[in-house]
């Protein structure tokens, strides 16, 4: 049975007025298994008016019954983290094992976003002139949204309306069209923690519903993740529109391996960066830069196994080391970039087109494919594949190693393995990269921190969740005062800008 999805605007569920949907598969099954409405612009509109409504009373509770709302949706989450999982697994494909750590690293944020009584406090200054104090704060920017990608359908959304509604914002989550059900089991979860109707919203939609939310005057703020050239063009658009907007793209991820690297961790960290989830995270590992001739050799000898005995099947089967990718589109898409690998003389050494599963012939299932000698002058190595796909890419010392990554178009995440520290030490200052692991193959930060790449895989320039996250989802105000004595004598007017003497 083919499920109907709602929007949900004022604190309930309700259906879309466009008269346009869009099909969500089971993409094991290749089946449609629910449609979702297509919001227009008038109905994104009635979203914001709500949240316009609701968030002036909600940024006026003290930060403290703020983050009381968010302690009770996190122990909601926790509650109800196997059905979040499930859900986000029928829907995006990956394992459910992987589908309860995207649910979990964004409860993570959620977690931090529970300090905000303490983010939010602002600096003093006492005696700043004579009888002068100065003081800040940090106060919300009104109604804000979200547009959130595929890949992690849990997490992205509570990086961002975690942080944006502790601070005092009505929030307006814009999921991906493939895999929208987390986000509205999430919104039921904030109504029945506590959260006022209005304040989080879904609405769901396509280029419509994104060009609406960058239209409109009354969002001040847009947080963005997916493709680098729809960032791009979220943050050409927003920012002439006058929002303040950070905006997330592509990545292509290297792994650089030095010759004392520990080479069973490599190769096992290699298999689960570049393989999980199917390849389809902006963190994932897809080229891997052995330094040194004899190393590329031996490299490629332990990874030709592994990836030739990987278990590719159902998103459900607890055995599974992933599932299929999100869609049958995106799958011929990972396709092609093979293809175009091959024709640009790599060399494949695991060609992943050719897998089937048996009474899943509909799925949309690809094996794993590992390349060698890929060049950086090859367009499968510019691009991102965003696939079970990794990519060898062969250096002959650490200067050539180091470029690589420095050189690419993308700059989201780097790791090194070695065991010098110099070198892991030179390394990480060096490369022109925003994230960067030593020994660790995802290096995405913890909550604490903030989450961002350079060059083309992110624009604007403050980043995701943290301290950061706090400072982009509000706006500082100073305050200076003087409070006069009784009695004191008065100084007169002054034509000239105040200076200390």
């Amino acid at each position: 049975m083919v499920r109907e999805l709602t929007h949900f605007i004022g604190g309930r569920h309700v259906a879309g007025t466009s008269g346009r949907f869009g099909d969500v598969f089971n993409p094991t099954l290749g089946e449609v298994q629910a449609r979702v409405p297509f919001a227009s612009a008038e109905e994104l509109a009635r979203a914001v008016t709500a949240a316009k409504a609701a968030q002036a009373d909600w940024a006026a509770q003290n930060p403290q019954k703020r983050a009381r709302v968010l302690f009770a949706f996190k122990a909601l989450v926790e509650r109800h983290m196997d059905e979040l999982a499930r859900r986000l697994s029928l829907e995006h494909g990956k394992t459910l094992p992987d589908s309860k750590g995207d649910v979990m690293r964004g409860l993570e944020v959620v977690e931090f976003a529970c300090g905000i009584p303490h983010l939010l406090k602002g600096e003093f200054t006492e005696g700043a002139g004579p009888g002068i104090d100065m003081f800040s704060m940090r106060q919300p920017l009104g109604v804000v949204a979200g547009i959130t990608p595929f890949n992690f359908p849990a997490m992205i959304p509570m990086w961002m309306f975690g942080v944006a509604i502790a601070c005092g914002n009505a929030f307006i989550c814009k999921p991906s069209e493939k895999d929208p059900s987390v986000p509205l089991l999430l919104a039921d979860l904030l109504s029945e923690a506590g959260l006022p109707p209005g304040v989080f919203s879904v609405v769901n939609g396509d280029k419509v519903a994104v060009d609406a939310i960058l239209q409109h005057p009354d969002i001040k703020a847009v947080s963005f993740v997916g493709s680098s050239a729809i960032a791009h063009y979220v943050y050409a658009q927003g920012t002439a529109a006058g929002k303040r907007v950070q905006a997330m793209g592509g990545a292509k991820n290297h792994a650089i391996i030095l010759p004392d690297a520990d080479l069973d961790q490599v190769v096992d960290d290699l298999i689960g960066a570049g393989y999980g989830s199917a390849g389809e995270r902006c963190m994932a590992i897809a080229v891997a830069v052995p330094v040194g001739e004899a190393l590329g050799n031996e490299l490629i000898r332990r990874l030709k196994p592994r990836v030739e005995s990987l278990k590719v099947a159902p998103s459900l089967d607890p055995d599974a080391n992933y599932g299929p990718l999100v869609t049958r589109a995106h799958r011929q898409k990972v396709i092609d970039y093979i293809a175009m690998g091959e024709k640009e003389g790599a060399e494949i050494i695991v060609d992943g087109r050719g897998f089937a599963l048996q009474g899943y012939e509909n799925g949309f299932f690809l094996g794993g494919t590992l390349f060698d000698k890929v060049g950086p002058g090859m367009q499968s190595y510019q691009d991102e594949i965003f696939g079970p796909v990794l990519q060898v890419a062969r250096a002959a010392n650490f200067e050539e190693a180091l470029a690589l990554p420095s050189q690419h178009q993308y700059g989201n995440g780097v790791a090194i393995y070695t065991r010098d520290g110099d070198a892991a030490r030179d390394f990480a200052s060096r490369v022109q990269v925003g994230m960067v692991g030593i020994n660790v193959p995802i290096p995405v930060p913890l909550a604490y921190h903030s989450f961002g790449g350079w060059k083309r895989s992110a624009f604007g320039d403050v980043n995701q969740h943290g301290p950061e996250g706090v400072r982009f989802y509000t706006k500082i105000k100073t305050v200076t005062q003087r409070w006069p004595s009784k009695g004191g004598a008065r100084e007169g007017s002054s034509f000239v800008i105040p200076t200390m003497k």
